[in-house]
């Protein structure tokens, strides 16, 4: 039999099946149909008044309606919960946080935050408050910790600065006197000071002499920065920037370290190791936004040196905590500005204006930085909001002094948690955008032109004669090695310069 034959075969073979498959799924529909006619003439009879009783067929039974009960409040809470699974995770975090929050602050607020005195009321603890005297935050800290206690000393560098911590008029807050930029006269300051504090001292006349602590130092950097970009910032703008922002509070630490590290307490009596806190801007360090270089390069680095700092006086056991600032209402510390209103900020100076820049840096830098400008964050504070209370600050600062608060980095004031948390996660593009920073669509055409002096301060109208003898005094300056901002030139146009620096 070939192969055509057993197909064959095959295919007659499986016609029954499907006549018996067919054959049945018509056999039920027919059953459906008739069932349901059937039903139907039922129902009709049953309910047909013509029909006499005794053939009136039996309705039949079908069971009761679906009663519709209203869900109660707490059962449809609930079933949105088990649908909102991951909602409901995130309400309940942010309840806990805000909770949590709440009880601390609440709990900070009624604690008393008082200095530890001698029995007869004499002041027995020192805080050294390294900072400007003139920086509203170094005098609101001050009369704080004076207020609370303490007798508070304020490093000073100048005589002005002696002058400007007397005018305060409190008999507990006194000028320390310490020329940082001479270390053997440093040297000898801290010495004087060290046996100032181990030496006995009565409050009042026939009183029973007591021993002075060291409980603090107090370290606040210049908190004024200038907001530019980075082109048109003179080198010699930089190197002072790095002198009095950076080296400056580094060498500051750096004399107190030996009193730091040393016992002072005479034998006998109760010793306490002193804490070390330094205080920098954390909002511009945080996120680092464009013109803000000199803050976010000087703010950096002081957090490196923090850290630094932290991990080799751990060993000694003494505490460094780093105290990061928000913003803060400083009314009241800041004088008031010619049209009248008070200083939000009262730590930054203006921004530059950019009509005293390069025609090449306006076109390249003027509309972002004029947007960033007025965005909601710039020169350091947040717009529209007048910043937390200085008694946040103050509290903080205590507790960090009375080992009530053990972390070694505290975010205090408005905007200083919220933008780390943004510098940390969000990416630096959006952070940008959100700020006003746009693509610059054409760059301005380089032109070469005769060099000129002062690069920077937007002028470049001169007469070649002019431009000559600044040149050749430029040179003079740099075989005579002095090192100042006229050893280096800016390459120009005729008509204005770009500030793009070489050295001469």
């Amino acid at each position: 039999m070939s192969a055509d034959d057993q197909q064959f075969l095959d295919l007659l073979s499986s016609i029954p099946n499907q006549i018996r498959r067919y054959s049945g799924d018509v056999a039920e529909y027919v059953d459906k149909t008739v069932d349901k006619v059937a039903e139907e003439i039922r129902d009709t009879l049953a309910t047909a008044q013509w029909v006499p009783d005794y053939a009136r067929p039996t309705p039949p039974t079908r069971p009761p309606p679906v009663e519709i009960v209203p869900i109660a409040t707490y059962d449809s809470i609930q079933d949105w919960f088990s649908r909102h699974k991951l909602l409901t995770g995130a309400i309940v975090v942010a309840i806990g946080y805000a909770a949590y929050k709440t009880v601390r602050v609440t709990k900070g607020l009624r604690k008393t935050r008082r200095a530890k005195r001698a029995r007869n009321g004499g002041r027995l603890e020192v805080v050294v408050i390294a900072g400007s005297p003139t920086l509203p935050l170094t005098k609101s800290l001050s009369l704080d910790l004076e207020r609370r206690g303490f007798i508070v000393y304020i490093v000073c560098n100048t005589i002005e600065d002696e002058v400007t911590v007397q005018s305060l008029s409190r008999p507990d807050i006194k000028p320390l006197g310490i020329d940082i930029t001479d270390p053997p006269s440093a040297g000898q300051s801290i010495e004087r000071f060290a046996a100032y504090l181990q030496a006995s001292h009565a409050a009042v006349p026939r009183a029973k002499p007591a021993f002075l602590t060291l409980k603090a130092v107090i370290l606040i950097p210049s908190l004024n920065y200038q907001t530019s970009p980075i082109a048109t910032i003179p080198p010699s703008s930089f190197a002072d920037l790095f002198n009095t922002h950076l080296l400056h509070p580094i060498l500051t630490i750096q004399s107190f370290l030996p009193l730091l590290t040393s016992r002072i307490t005479p034998t006998g009596e109760k010793s306490a190791t002193p804490k070390v806190l330094v205080f920098t801007p954390s909002i511009v360090s945080s996120i680092n936004p464009p013109f803000h270089a000199p803050e976010a390069t000087v703010c950096s680095a002081l957090s490196a040196f923090t850290e630094v700092l932290t991990a080799e006086l751990r060993p000694l056991a003494i505490p460094v905590t780093h105290v990061q600032l928000g913003t803060f209402d400083f009314v009241g510390f800041t004088p008031v500005r010619t049209n009248g209103a008070a200083s939000i900020s009262g730590l930054l100076p203006p921004p530059a204006e950019p009509l005293q820049w390069p025609e090449s840096a306006r076109h390249a830098y003027g509309r972002n930085y004029m947007s960033q400008t007025a965005s909601a964050i710039s020169a350091g504070r947040i717009k529209g909001m007048r910043g937390s209370s200085l008694r946040e600050l103050h509290n903080a600062v205590f507790d960090v002094i009375d080992g009530s608060e053990l972390s070694d980095v505290v975010r205090v004031g408005l905007g200083a948690g919220l933008y780390g948390f943004v510098g940390r996660w969000a990416p630096r593009g959006l952070v940008a955008w959100m700020m006003g920073i746009r693509k610059v669509d054409e760059l301005s055409t380089w032109e070469g032109g005769e060099p000129f002096n002062g690069a920077g301060s937007g002028s470049g109208s001169g007469s070649g004669s002019d431009s000559k003898s600044e040149r050749s005094a430029s040179s003079e300056n740099g075989e005579n090695g002095e090192a100042s901002a006229s050893e280096f030139i800016s390459v120009a146009r005729d008509d204005d310069g770009h500030n793009v620096w070489k050295l001469g």
